[in-house]
């Protein structure tokens, strides 16, 4: 099975994916971003979302199912926030249509939540203005995740509302909705 867990710039899918690395025996985790830095490495400044390149969404499916595969059939887990709807339907119908079950889980918080966590976040410790960049760009993407979260991400995805769960709270969640078929 592959786990893709969405959700705010923020919002919590890089601790869910280490918390399901551990509960889930042989999981491995694939990073989508880093077919983005490859990109943005071969054509510097032609783009300026890496997930606007036409190549990035086949060059993630495949890399995805086939990691599937590599990995013999054992969970992936892909922590990457995808806001576009057909952007998400380009990679997730390409990774369905092998017949791999696919979870798409959304992490979602009421926004003034997400500013908190935001606020809070310290990508960086110890470098202040580095972290400070991290935390301007989430800023950026908050209306852009809300607009996405209600005309499409709700319906199209199980949605934990991380709200008011403490992080092992959002973890037993997943597990349970991946266990279903």
């Amino acid at each position: 099975m592959i786990v893709w867990i969405n959700g705010p710039f923020g919002g919590g899918k890089t601790t869910l994916t280490g918390a399901l690395l551990e509960a889930l025996p042989g999981a491995v985790a694939f990073d989508p971003e880093k077919v983005g830095y490859v990109l943005r490495e071969t054509f510097p400044g032609k783009r300026r979302d890496f997930q606007d390149y036409p190549a990035w969404r086949p060059l993630v499916a495949q890399f995805a199912i086939h990691s599937h595969a590599e990995n013999e059939g054992l969970p992936l887990l892909v922590p990457m926030s995808v806001l576009r709807q057909d952007y998400a339907t380009e990679i997730h119908t390409a990774i369905r249509d092998t017949g791999v079950p696919l979870h798409h889980l959304l992490l979602h918080a009421a926004p003034a939540t997400i500013a908190d966590r935001i606020e809070a976040s310290m990508e960086y410790p110890g470098e202040e203005e580095r972290s400070e960049k991290v935390r301007a760009f989430r800023r950026k993407k908050v209306d852009a995740y809300t607009q996405s979260y209600e005309q499409w991400l709700a319906d199209d995805a199980h949605v934990i509302d991380t709200t008011h769960l403490t992080p092992g709270e959002v973890a037993e969640q997943a597990l349970k909705i991946i266990s279903q078929p």
